[in-house]
């Protein structure tokens, strides 16, 4: 399940919601078999400058590639930067878990 966490600072405009869902989108459009994405937004009420810095995080796969990963940024980098209001500094990551990392639902 991949996650994505989005930090701003908190006198930006963000629909924190609507980042979150096309994230998720943009994920299962690119990987129909990535499931859900978990996402989190983190305003920050402290911070230097304005800015927004997204980290979006999945399970490494053979089939995601440096070419899945270049096409999976571009269209992040593209589509959540136009959602953003301007002027503020924006930076998008895109990471892979380690394999020693374990994801899974608990449940009763």
């Amino acid at each position: 399940m991949p996650h994505a966490e989005l930090k701003y600072s908190d006198d930006l405009k963000i629909d924190s919601a609507a980042i979150l869902a096309r994230i998720e989108t943009i994920i299962q459009d690119h990987d129909a078999s990535a499931g859900l994405c978990k996402g989190r937004a983190y305003p920050l009420a402290q911070y230097h400058h304005s800015h927004v810095a997204i980290s979006v995080t999945l399970l490494v796969k053979a089939h995601r590639d440096s070419a899945f990963s270049n096409a999976l940024l571009s269209q992040l980098n593209q589509e959540i930067g136009a959602m953003l209001p301007r002027p503020c500094e924006f930076s998008l990551g895109l990471q892979y878990s380690t394999p020693f990392y374990v994801t899974r639902r608990l449940t009763a």
